[in-house]
């Protein structure tokens, strides 16, 4: 199983949030770049990012920033936040980014999903936030009436191959991922690469999902606050993926 550890972007900084709280920040690093570094020092080949200033705004904020990172690391990024436009995408493709995550535009657009996955095929993926089963979009704002196994069959229909899941309730709350949903995920997209994100509290908690056959687990505030270590990352990868 891939491990993929989180650098989220806020006004130039690495930062945590809680449950998607704006209010609840925490700033990790005041250097991304720097913290992308350590990961690649260490050994980790993916990272997961997220330009929370473009969940915002709706547009790429922090693409000088990200095409920094990739520039200055050459790790494979996934980078989520505020992708609602085909224009967005493709600057992200022309700045080498190896996967290209929309949100909230997969359920408002679906028409942006077909075109971008005719284009980019596999670079695509979906993120898919729930409240209680229920899909989130705007940064978390606002929830649909829509069941986030629903969503997941259309986007596996379309023709996307990986999907990064997160129950909100369980986003930088260190209180473990809601493995049931995971479960029930996997069964409904067999095809689906799915990555698990929120929640993660221990290295146990990342064998668990390695055990679910998930493609992908994301840790962030575990390994900010010491709870995960890179050592303990690189080793559930290596025996897991």
């Amino acid at each position: 199983m891939r491990i993929l550890p989180a650098i989220d972007i806020r006004e130039g900084k690495a930062v945590r949030l809680v449950q998607g709280d704006f209010l609840q920040k925490t700033i990790v690093n005041h250097h991304p770049i720097a913290q992308a570094q350590e990961f690649k020092a260490a050994g980790m080949e993916m990272i997961h990012v997220v330009d929370l200033d473009g969940a915002l705004m709706g547009k790429a904020e922090n693409a000088s920033l990200i095409e920094q990172m990739k520039r200055a690391t050459n790790l494979k990024i996934e980078i989520g936040g505020g992708i609602r436009t085909m224009e967005q995408i493709d600057q992200y493709v022309a700045l080498g980014i190896d996967r290209i995550i929309i949100g909230s535009a997969a359920l408002t657009d679906p028409e942006l999903v077909k075109t971008a996955v005719k284009k980019y095929g596999d670079k695509i993926a979906v993120g898919i936030d729930a409240k209680k089963g229920k899909v989130a979009i705007s940064g978390w704002l606002d929830v649909s009436e829509t069941d986030y196994l629903q969503m997941a069959k259309e986007m596996a229909a379309i023709g996307v191959k990986t999907i990064i899941y997160t129950d909100i309730a369980k986003d930088g709350t260190l209180t473990g991922p809601t493995f049931e949903d995971y479960e029930k995920l996997a069964k409904a997209v067999p095809e689906v690469q799915i990555i698990a994100s929120g929640g993660v509290s221990s290295k146990a908690d990342l064998v668990k999902l390695a055990e679910l056959g998930l493609y992908g687990a994301i840790v962030g505030k575990a390994f900010y606050n010491g709870a995960i270590t890179l050592a303990d990352m690189l080793e559930v990868e290596q025996s897991a993926y």
